[in-house]
């Protein structure tokens, strides 16, 4: 049970994009002659990739031509303004040294580039050895695929890795690839561990190093699902 790869969801996990994205998402509105959105209507449509993310916020019925365009317009805009006022979460930059001679990687649904330019831009981009978004491959979490590759480029044993993430997507996602999940309390949708709880849940990623590095194995390896109640206590 010893986890050596540790793979993060990137929006919600890793860094907190709520604002960048809800302002970039009614910048595109705006574009199209649409009102804008609040904050909570926009963070509930994040996490299935930018398309469903346009999508979502023009509504049923939007043409396909429409929709490419308003694409258009949000990826150029948030690429520009992306990190006007992102940041990691409080401990983010500590845990990544916590966690040692572990390999890191990151696997979102964001386009790539755009997440690749941001870890950079944060001054992490060389902790990750592996950083792939939802048009790296072809089938987006929660398709097990991205974590398939990691695993095979590494030659880490599935029993030995772990998603990291903030919504029942990545957790999904590890169990259709057969790793370990871990969800974070914050981010964009905690709340849907309820009915689809991780393995284990913490509050900060240093807290997920400090268990991690207490005894080198998964807490509660004896009980590989925690009940749901104890998990969201």
């Amino acid at each position: 049970m010893d986890i050596r790869l540790l793979i993060f969801d990137l929006d919600g996990t890793l860094v907190d994009s709520r604002k960048d994205l809800v302002l970039s998402v009614n910048a595109t509105r705006a574009h199209l002659g649409l009102p804008p959105l609040d904050e909570e209507t926009v963070s509930s449509y994040v996490g299935n990739g930018a398309p469903v993310l346009i999508q979502r916020a023009l509504g049923p019925g939007v043409t396909e031509e429409r929709l490419a365009a308003a694409l258009r317009f949000f990826l150029a805009h948030y690429r520009e303004h992306k990190l006007d006022h992102t940041d990691f979460y409080p401990g983010v930059r500590e845990a990544l040294d916590m966690f040692g001679d572990r390999t890191l990687a990151v696997l979102t649904n964001k386009p790539v580039r755009i997440s690749r330019e941001m870890l950079e831009e944060l001054g992490v981009a060389a902790r990750f050895r592996y950083v792939y978004g939802g048009n790296s491959f072809e089938n987006k979490k929660p398709h097990p695929e991205g974590v398939l590759s990691i695993l095979a480029d590494s030659r880490i044993p599935p029993a030995q890795a772990m998603i990291v993430g903030d919504s029942d997507v990545d957790v999904v996602t590890g169990r259709n690839a057969g790793i370990h999940s871990c969800g974070v309390s914050y981010g964009f949708k905690p709340h849907t561990f309820e009915h689809t709880p991780p393995d284990i849940l913490v509050h900060s990623l240093v807290e997920l190093a400090a268990l991690l590095n207490k005894n080198g194995r998964l807490p509660g390896a004896d009980k590989h699902k925690q009940d749901a109640g104890v998990a969201l206590a």
